[in-house]
C-alpha cells in the first residue's frame, strides 16, 4: 500500500464525508493505493455513525471509536498501529490541511528520502491568540530540540516513512514532538514543506492557544528530560543529590571545626546545636541523600510502566 491517511478527529461531524470525498478525488488521481483511517476521540456528535457510513461505501475506510476523549496523542498512536501503507500522512478533520498536499509530501518521502516532513503554514487564518503563542512554542521547540529547520512542530499534516511511525512511542499529548520523538529515535533526516491553510469551514476550534502553549512547555520539558535523562536519572539526581551533601558536609564540618578551634584557644563559644546554620547544613545533607536515593531508584524503574499506552478502544471497522 502506498498511503496510509490518518484522521483523528472529535465531534467534526459537518466535516467528515466532504473530507475524505476530497481525499478520495486526490488519491484517484495519481493512483495512489491506500486507506483513510478515522479515529473517533470520544465524539459526542454523528461522527462515528458518519464513518460507519462511509465505511460502507468504500473499503478504503477504516474506523476506531474510542469509548471517552483521550487526546490527540492517544488517537495518533492507535493509527499508527494500524497503519500500513508505506508513506503516513496525519491531518486533521476541520479541512484546515489540504488534501491536495499529499502527492508531494509523498514524493519527498520516496523520492528525496526523507524520514518525516512536517508542513509549515506560513500564512495562517487563526486569530492571534492562536498565533501568538504558537510563534512563542515553536521558537521554544526549536532550541531545545535542535531541529532549527522546523518553523511549525505542531502542523497536523506531516508524512512519515512508515518505519518512523512503528518506532516511535506517542502519549500523554506528546504529538505536538513528534519530530523530536523521531529525533530521538534515530531518523534525522527530518524535512518541511509549505502548506496551504485553509480557513476553518465548520465549527470552532476545540484547542485554546494559550493553554495549549502552557502545556506544550510543560511537555517539552517533559520530553527534554526524558530523552536527556530518562535512561539514566541516576545522572541527574544522583549529581544534584551529590551536590548538596557535599555543601552540607562541608557547612557542618567548618561549623564543627570553628567549634573545636574556639575550644581549643579558651574562647566562648555557644553550642553547636544554637546555630541555625547547623540545621541548614544537616537538611542539605538530607536533602542530598533522598535525591541520591531518588537517582537510584529512578534508574531501577526506568521507565517501566506497562499501561501507558492502554486505552479502551470500543470498535473498530
Amino acid at each position: 500500500m502506498d498511503i496510509s491517511v490518518i484522521v483523528p478527529l472529535y465531534n467534526e461531524e459537518e466535516s467528515i464525508g466532504e473530507l475524505y470525498k476530497w481525499i478520495e478525488r486526490v488519491m484517484d488521481e495519481h493512483h495512489f493505493s491506500y486507506e483513510v483511517i478515522f479515529i473517533s476521540d470520544g465524539s459526542t456528535d454523528r461522527s462515528w455513525p458518519i464513518i460507519c457510513e462511509l465505511k460502507q461505501q468504500s473499503e478504503h475506510v477504516h474506523g476506531i471509536k474510542f469509548r471517552r476523549n483521550y487526546g490527540k496523542s492517544p488517537a495518533l498512536y492507535c493509527g499508527f498501529a494500524q497503519a500500513q501503507g508505506d508513506v503516513v500522512i496525519t491531518m486533521d478533520a476541520d479541512l484546515q490541511d489540504s488534501p491536495d498536499e499529499i502527492p508531494e509530501l509523498y514524493r519527498m518521502i520516496k523520492e528525496d528520502g526523507y524520514d518525516l516532513v512536517s508542513g509549515y503554514k506560513q500564512k495562517r487564518y487563526d486569530p492571534l491568540s492562536k498565533t501568538l503563542p504558537t510563534k512563542l512554542f515553536n521558537a521554544t521547540a526549536r532550541k531545545v530540540s535542535g531541529i532549527k529547520n522546523l518553523h511549525d512542530f505542531n502542523c497536523g499534516l506531516k508524512a512519515y516513512r512508515r518505519d518512523v511511525v512503528k518506532n516511535i512511542e506517542v502519549y500523554g499529548e506528546m504529538h505536538r514532538y513528534i519530530p523530536y520523538l523521531a529525533k530521538n529515535a534515530g531518523f534525522d533526516k527530518i524535512g518541511e514543506k509549505v502548506v496551504q491553510h485553509q480557513a476553518r469551514k465548520y465549527g470552532e476550534s476545540k484547542f485554546m492557544g494559550w493553554n495549549r502553549f502552557v502545556n506544550g512547555y510543560l511537555d517539552l520539558l517533559t520530553l527534554w528530560f526524558l530523552s536527556t535523562f530518562g535512561k539514566k536519572p541516576m545522572h541527574v539526581f544522583g549529581f544534584l543529590g551529590s551536590m548538596v551533601f557535599f555543601i552540607g558536609f562541608i557547612a557542618a564540618f567548618i561549623i564543627g571545626a570553628d567549634k573545636l578551634w574556639c575550644l581549643a584557644n579558651g574562647i566562648p563559644q555557644r553550642l553547636v546545636t544554637d546555630s541555625p546554620y547547623f540545621y541548614i547544613a544537616l537538611t542539605m545533607m538530607m536533602i542530598g541523600t533522598q535525591l541520591f536515593l531518588t537517582g537510584f531508584i529512578g534508574d531501577l524503574i526506568s521507565r517501566s510502566s506497562q499501561n501507558r499506552n492502554d486505552y479502551q478502544v470500543e470498535e473498530k471497522i
